[in-house]
């Protein structure tokens, strides 16, 4: 039996739908911001489709086929004269063809490309265009993820808010007690040392205003104050039923998970023993330029490390391993992650908020994805479309003549080498996420 299985619910499907739903209208606008300025600058577009495999629907505007397909595995437009011939073609001459197998494929893929090229189309074809608008057009997809993200990000930070700590105390423990103790015996004894806020007065609903002299503007600089200060007496700022008073601490040494490297523990720092308040707060658009900073800083570096994930991808789906939850999930994995929020017992606002941060996410890993400078991603025709730049502006420089289009088809060997992986991969998330799925909970 797969491991993975489990009785489902309607919520559940409810779930899985509407992430799918979500997943599918953001493949459709990374499609349209390649679209629109493709038809800017005149190149012909035939085909826009979301999904792969055969047609689910379809609508004829124009020169282009609008339609959806039935896999939602991703998207494209099809424009025409992606490739550029051979120099050495001329119309109406006949091709030599090589027997070497890269060579041929190659020869084989520019015949596609120049059949789709009618008469009159000469000047609409992409090769043909400036360097800076194939950038444009092929950055335009991944520029509509991060932009989608960062909306997405918006709605929940400051429509929603998001759950802050302040520097208000929250509750004050009689005692110190270890997590294992406290999992024995909640209630203090004798034997059991006071703890350094109940000693020195603090209550319920006190704010910290310094600790040691240093002003407490958040939970945090609280918290690394007290950490900092190490065991020994400390004055302790505070404001309660609107007065301000001093109150002296002796605070005691504990190790505590560090603040900077989490599962990483700090020996021997300072110990008050008070709990923040929390609160939700809607944040700034400050606020949200800073998060999704931070997001794309830490996706970039799982993508650099996504060799090495995929291993642990393999140990989950082949040895029984746990999924890393900060792991690669496929299309698969995120719609049952959908299922799961949806039916979960949570209020239906969380339900929205955690919908919608996942939904941002994966917009912005898809549109770092995209940028990956290989072919057949966006990144590799972005790349292409530089270079070409780059050669152009040195001859420029240089006085040289103008230098030919960049010919992405010699790429082509180790394009279809990279789809082969990009399709192995893929395989081995659907049955990961299958077999051995990552859990929100348990």
């Amino acid at each position: 039996m797969i491991r993975g299985y489990e009785p489902v619910s309607l919520l559940f499907v409810i779930g899985i739908v509407v992430f799918l739903l979500g997943l599918m209208a953001s493949i459709a606008l990374h499609e349209i911001g390649h679209l629109l300025p493709a038809k800017l600058f005149g190149v012909k577009v035939t085909q826009y489709m979301v999904g792969f495999g055969p047609t689910m629907w379809s609508r004829r505007r124009g020169e282009t086929e609008y339609g959806v397909k039935w896999i939602p595995l991703g998207g494209y437009i099809r424009m025409i004269g992606m490739l550029p011939p051979r120099p050495t073609d001329a119309p109406g001459k006949v091709r030599s063809v090589s027997t070497g197998p890269w060579q041929a494929l190659i020869e084989n893929a520019r015949d596609v490309a120049l059949e789709e090229v009618r008469p009159g189309d000469e000047g609409r074809v992409f090769y043909r265009k400036p360097w800076w608008q194939k950038v444009v057009i092929m950055a335009g997809g991944p520029a509509m993820n991060f932009v989608l993200a960062f909306v997405l990000f918006a709605v929940v930070l400051m429509g929603f808010g998001v759950a802050v700590q302040k520097p208000q105390v929250a509750a004050v423990p009689a005692c110190v007690k270890t997590a294992a103790e406290y999992a024995k015996n909640p209630a203090c004894t004798a034997a059991d040392r006071p703890s350094p806020a109940a000693a020195a007065g603090l209550r319920p609903g006190d704010v910290l205003l310094a600790v040691d002299g240093r002003p407490a503007v958040s939970w945090e600089a609280a918290t690394r104050a007290i950490r900092g200060h190490g065991a020994g007496p400390v004055s302790i700022e505070i404001q309660r039923a609107g007065r301000k008073m001093t109150l002296n601490a002796t605070l005691i040494a504990q190790d505590r998970e560090s603040l900077d490297h989490p599962g990483k523990i700090d020996k021997g720092v300072g110990y008050l023993g008070v709990s923040p308040t929390t609160v939700i707060e809607q944040q700034s658009l400050g606020a949200v330029i800073t998060h999704m900073g931070n997001l794309t800083s830490a996706t970039a570096g799982s993508l650099l490390r996504f060799p090495e994930k995929m291993v642990g991808v393999w140990n989950a789906a082949f040895s029984g391993e746990a999924r890393d939850r900060n792991g690669p999930i496929g299309v698969i994995g995120a719609g049952r992650i959908g299922g799961e929020i949806a039916a979960s017992t949570v209020p239906l606002e969380n339900k929205i908020v955690i919908f919608v941060n996942l939904l941002a996410g994966f917009n912005l890993a898809i549109g770092l994805f995209n940028l990956i400078p290989l072919l057949p991603l966006d990144g590799g025709h972005i790349a292409g479309g530089l270079w070409e730049g780059l050669k152009r502006a040195f001859a420029r420089v240089t006085r040289r003549p103008a230098p030919g289009h960049v010919d992405i088809a010699k790429a082509l060997p180790l394009t279809y080498a990279i789809a082969f992986v990009m399709v192995i991969m893929a395989g081995l998330l659907m049955y990961a996420d299958l077999v051995n799925p990552v859990r929100l909970s348990g």
